[in-house]
C-alpha cells in the first residue's frame, strides 16, 4: 500500500507542475495541445485512484502507463516546437519517467501476488 500512496503523491505534485507549465503555453495552443496535456495528466491521476480500488489493477495501471507515454510524446512535440523550454521539458520528462517506474513497480508487485 505504501507504493500506491507514494506514486499517487508523486503524480499529484507532477500534475501541479504540468498544469503550471501548460498555463504558460501560448494562447494559440492552449485549446489543443495544452488541454490535451492537462487531460492526459488528469487521466493518469484518475487511473491511479481507480487502480487502488480496482480488482483488475493490472489493466488500469497499464492504461495509466499508456497515458504517460502519450504525455511524453506531446511534451516532446511542445519542446520541439519551442513552446516549452528545455528545463521545463526535462523536469516534466523526469517526473513522467519516475511515475512510470513507480507504476511498473506496482504492476510487478501485483504480478508477484498473482493478481495482475
Amino acid at each position: 500500500m505504501t507504493g500506491e500512496l507514494t506514486v499517487f503523491a508523486h503524480w499529484e505534485t507532477a500534475l501541479g507542475d504540468l498544469l503550471s507549465r501548460t498555463e504558460k503555453l501560448p494562447k494559440r495552443v492552449r485549446p489543443t495541445l495544452a488541454n490535451r496535456i492537462d487531460n492526459l495528466a488528469l487521466d493518469v491521476l484518475g487511473k491511479l485512484v481507480e487502480a487502488r480500488y480496482s480488482r483488475d489493477k493490472g489493466a488500469v495501471l497499464r492504461s495509466a502507463n499508456l497515458d504517460l507515454e502519450k504525455l511524453r510524446v506531446l511534451l516532446r512535440l511542445a519542446h520541439d516546437r519551442a513552446l516549452l523550454d528545455h528545463a521545463g521539458y526535462e523536469h516534466a520528462a523526469r517526473n513522467i519517467d519516475k511515475a512510470g517506474r513507480m507504476i511498473g513497480g506496482w504492476l510487478r508487485q501485483r504480478v508477484g501476488e498473482g493478481a495482475a
